[in-house]
């Protein structure tokens, strides 16, 4: 005859309760929890952030992608996601931070294939401010300076017609501003520090379209200093490079 094990009613009570609580993981999708990369899909995440960006939610756009570079165990969407960053400054009007991101692309990603897109974003924005009356020669220096390292470190860019008159126009802005404050100088009788400014502006740009203008003020800076034998030095080079120019007149008179 069999005995029967009788179960306290405690223990039954829990037995009770592990049988409906492995019920329940199960209805809610099995033994297994779902890990979080498992479940994330960057590229989504990224169409997503670009909605944001469109609708001017730039923070959350910026928080999304951060989410997508520190989650993407694949690394194929992480240096879109830093460029995107970018961008968003960019359209956001914030260039200087926009630069940055983009630099902070160019070191994590120096040979990803939207590198020379990078640099050619950090010329252009500090190229968008020239026309900007505090900052003009400053950003049109800066910009020289990163649209030449776009030629010299990705000689096979795709904007290389573009950039030619880009560069064109940085370099007659700097010169621009060293004609107008070399004449600040001369007018102000500090005929030194004029010259000076002068023979540097058509030593680094000798085919300014002002050069006939700044050989004037340069001979005049000269005759100023009382050193006439290179004023006229000066007025002759005037007359032999632009002899149809305004001030051939009153460069003849200088050179007598």
């Amino acid at each position: 005859m069999e005995k029967t094990v009788k179960i306290p009613a405690g223990l039954n009570k829990f037995l009770v309760l592990c049988a409906a609580l492995l019920l329940l993981l199960n209805a809610c999708g099995g033994n297994k929890p779902l890990k979080d990369d498992e479940t994330f899909d960057p590229e989504k995440s990224l169409l997503k952030a670009d909605r944001l960006v469109d609708d001017k939610d730039y923070d959350q756009a910026r928080k999304t992608f951060m989410e997508v570079k520190n989650r993407d165990t694949s690394k194929k969407y992480a240096p879109l996601a830093q460029l995107k960053i970018a961008d968003s400054y960019i359209k956001e009007q914030d260039p200087d931070l926009g630069i940055d991101e983009y630099k902070k692309f160019l070191e994590m990603y120096p040979n990803n294939r939207y590198a020379s897109y990078a640099q050619y974003q950090i010329a252009m924005a500090y190229f968008s401010q020239i026309e900007a009356p505090d900052r003009g020669s400053g950003v049109a220096q800066k910009a020289l300076q990163e649209f030449q390292r776009l030629k010299d470190i990705y000689p096979r860019n795709p904007y290389r017609e573009i950039i030619a008159l880009r560069i064109e126009k940085c370099k007659t802005t700097i010169a621009d501003g060293d004609l107008i404050i070399g004449e600040f100088y001369y007018k102000k009788g500090s005929y030194k520090a004029a010259a000076g400014r002068f023979e540097g502006l058509l030593k680094q740009f000798p085919d300014y379209t002002h050069g006939d203008e700044t050989l004037l003020l340069l001979g005049k800076s000269y005759k100023g200093l009382k050193m006439y034998d290179k004023a006229k030095e000066i007025f002759s080079k005037l007359l032999e490079k632009y002899p149809s120019s305004k001030y051939v007149k009153e460069a003849k008179k200088g050179a007598l």
